[in-house]
């Protein structure tokens, strides 16, 4: 043992872990589903309900909810002309300082400079284009003045760049000249990418050079692209949401920094380079902001920028366009937004879509989402437990036939072995035959008994009767318009699944019938959907159960039928399905023509009503006069009951 060394596994998913839990998930799409929903829809609503029981995580729905929370509070915090009026009102300050220290000269030169004062015009970009130049008698105007062009510059540059406001604190020429080569190598490095000779080697020297201007850290040129073209569109949002003297006079401001500042043409190159490559972003859009709390140009902007970041999560997360996949969430995106809780509930749901496909619950095929079997045995017995909840005790029954066979209960009795016997060995007569025959050895080192063919019994047990079990599904639109659809769903579920599990020797078809008649297979059943079609073509399911119980002559048939109205429809002789409204002779004369057929195969058909319409109580009345056959008019709610019940009383050779 010493050449052994124990440690944790490192290469991949535990292998020993026990697989994960997805029954639950199973299970709460299966409500769905039992209710007439598809899988694909079943799906799309536990993701956005959340996962339920013990492992509660909080659903898509949610999330949105948090997302439009937070930008109605975003919309609620401030207005966007918080640049604009700290500008204005530095410029007052200033030109009030300076006034006050001209009124108490006398000279001509102090009047001048008033009159030059008085002529400035009321745009702030303008007044302060103008002002420039301006050599102030006033030190505290002079220094208001520079406040006020340090704001802007800070401001327009932190519009840009997130977090450059920090960095231009306290500017100074060297700092200017920085951010003029950052902003020189940036355009740089984006025109060398365009030719296709950007290397991941040249964006690291960049980061290692200027990273003090990119604090939200990425990690190539295509997030650092994402993240100042997110920035730029929200900027241009950001003019566009102010009324056109707003705009105008905050675009003139800014272009005015940038000249003073010599960005101007670096600015411009790294705008258009911006729109190239990130067409898709609303760079026209707008939005309104309705806080009382005046918003700096980079707050202002980021409060955009994180808005249309919202926008395009809220989209996501509502994952009703084609095609939607929980891949298509951001992450990170939901993190910035709604924090760690919300990031570990999203991967909880991503773990659960995943899960379902990798432990084959779940397959893709091509745009649409199918049910495997093994969900669709999941859901049958779900539906089966629904069903025998409903039954009770006393009235579940059996239906075996006492008689030797080969399979069943013991019946306490035992005969000879012959060929091909699949009973239990009966171990106790067996040794006895042999001992009383003289089989015993005793000179052997222990005592032995040696066997022969004639020696060997086998227990009896009670021969259970086969069935042809045939259960027709009325799929035509009046049972969506009645919400039975749902109940016919699950009831055919459960009784498929009751047929495979305690009954297999029994051949069971279930038929589903609108306007034309086809077999249903378990896989499509959990997953199907009502015919959006006109007709109620009972004829031709009538002729496919026919064929089911004439392939099985030595099975008991046992019809079963679901609907909610009488036959509008008949096949010709053409294989076209022919409807009329009301039921023309035809069509009825066909149809009983097919339940007469039943009755000389000894096949009762069962009627289960789902409503009470006049010409549908006739009709049924007449089947059960010809067939002998029984009519049922259950709720919806205990249809499962009633069909699932009526098989069982059948297989014990009830009437």
């Amino acid at each position: 043992m010493s050449g052994y060394r124990y440690g944790s596994y490192h290469d991949g998913p535990d292998p020993l872990a026990p697989p994960y839990d997805i029954r639950e998930a199973i299970d709460a799409m299966g409500d769905s589903m039992l209710e007439g929903t598809g899988p694909a829809e079943a799906l799309r609503e536990l993701l956005r309900r959340g996962l339920p029981g013990d492992r509660r995580r909080r659903g898509l729905d949610d999330l949105l909810r948090q997302v439009r929370s937070r930008r109605q509070q975003l919309r609620g915090s401030g207005r966007l002309d918080g640049t604009l009026e700290e500008a204005r009102a530095l410029l007052d300050r200033a030109i009030g300082q300076e006034r006050a220290a001209l009124f108490p000269d006398p000279s001509d030169d102090a009047r001048l400079r008033e009159a030059e004062l008085d002529t400035l015009p009321q745009d702030t970009a303008q007044a302060v284009r103008r002002l420039s130049p301006y050599q102030w008698r006033s030190p505290e105007a002079r220094q208001t003045f520079e406040e006020l062009k340090d704001l802007l510059r800070r401001d327009v540059l932190d519009a840009q760049f997130r977090g450059m406001k920090q960095a231009m604190t306290n500017p100074d020429p060297a700092a200017m000249q920085r951010v003029k080569d950052m902003m020189s190598a940036l355009n740089d490095m984006l025109e060398k990418d365009a030719r296709g000779q950007h290397t991941q080697e040249d964006f690291d020297a960049f980061m290692r050079e200027y990273g003090e201007f990119f604090p939200d850290n990425p990690q190539n040129l295509e997030e650092l692209v994402d993240s100042l073209a997110r920035r730029a569109a929200a900027t241009e949002r950001l003019l566009a949401s102010l009324t056109p003297e707003q705009r105008e006079e905050l675009a003139s401001l800014m272009a005015q920094t940038m000249e003073d500042a010599g960005l101007a043409d670096e600015m411009a190159r790294l705008g258009s380079a911006l729109r190239q490559r990130r067409p898709d972003l609303d760079w026209t859009g707008s939005e309104r902001m309705n806080g009382d709390d005046p918003m700096s140009m980079g707050d202002a902007t980021t409060a955009l920028e994180e808005l249309a970041d919202l926008a395009e999560l809220e989209g996501a997360l509502r994952q009703d366009y084609p095609g939607a996949r929980m891949d298509d969430i951001d992450e990170e995106a939901v993190r910035r937004a709604l924090g760690r809780q919300a990031v570990d509930d999203l991967a909880e749901l991503r773990r659960i879509e995943a899960e379902l496909e990798r432990q084959g619950y779940l397959k893709r095929r091509g745009g649409s989402l199918d049910l495997t079997p093994k969900a669709v045995r999941r859901l049958g017995e779900t539906a089966l437990r629904r069903v025998f909840a409903q039954l009770e005790a006393s009235r579940k029954g059996d239906h075996d036939q006492v008689d030797a066979g080969q399979a069943g209960e013991l019946t306490g009795a035992s005969r000879p072995w012959r060929s091909g016997d699949e009973q239990p060995i009966d171990v106790i007569r067996t040794l006895s035959n042999a001992l009383r025959r003289g089989g015993a050895v005793a000179e052997a080192p222990r005592p032995r008994v040696r066997l022969e063919v004639d020696d060997f019994e086998v227990l009896e047990t009670e021969r259970r009767t086969a069935a042809a079990v045939c259960l027709l599904v009325d799929l035509s639109y009046s049972m969506a318009l009645r919400g039975t659809w749902g109940s016919a769903k699950q009831t055919a579920l459960a009784l498929h699944t009751l047929v495979a599990s305690k009954y297999p020797q029994d051949a069971v078809q279930i038929i589903g019938f609108s306007n034309y008649a086809r077999e249903l297979h378990p896989t499509e059943l959990a997953g199907l959907d009502w015919d959006m079609v006109q007709g109620t073509n009972l004829h031709h399911a009538l002729m496919i159960a026919g064929r089911h119980i004439d392939k099985h002559p030595e099975h008991d048939p046992i019809i079963l039928v679901i609907t909610d109205g009488e036959p509008t429809a008949h096949l010709l002789r053409d294989g076209r399905s022919a409807f009329d409204w009301p039921p023309s002779p035809e069509t009825l004369e066909l149809t009983l023509a097919e339940v007469d057929k039943m009755t000389r195969r000894r096949a009762t058909l069962n009627i289960f009503m789902l409503a009470d319409d006049e010409r549908l109580v006739s009709f049924v009345e007449e089947v059960a006069r010809r067939n002998g056959g029984r009519v049922f008019a259950p709720t919806p709610e205990r249809l499962g009951e009633y069909v699932v019940r009526d098989y069982l009383r059948a297989r014990r050779g009830g009437r």
